[in-house]
């Protein structure tokens, strides 16, 4: 696997998205898909902020889980930024 297949990708989801899993259901999606990184509720609690690194595609396909959400959530928009690979997570957490 050559380094251009590997990216970095911040991810913030807005709806009503904190209370209903949504931490539990984006730790289960990224570790199933083999990526590494974090996620977190962000204070304004209208958001959850997803930082995640691995293989491209996998991380289009954790975006596009981002969109739908377990089913008590309402997500409204997801923003991304894509940025380089950094390798600095060992695994994927959930952060309180």
């Amino acid at each position: 696997m050559s380094n251009t297949d590997l990216a970095s990708v911040q991810a913030i989801v807005y709806g009503y998205v904190q209370g209903v899993f949504f931490r539990a259901f984006v730790s289960r999606r990224a570790t199933e898909l083999g990526l590494t990184g974090y996620v977190r509720n962000l204070p304004n609690s209208e958001a959850v902020e997803v930082n995640a690194e691995g293989e491209r595609k996998r991380l289009e396909e954790l975006i596009s889980h981002l969109k739908v959400g377990p089913p008590t959530a309402r997500v409204e928009r997801v923003v991304t930024n894509w940025s380089e690979y950094t390798g600095s997570y060992s695994e994927f957490s959930i952060r309180y």
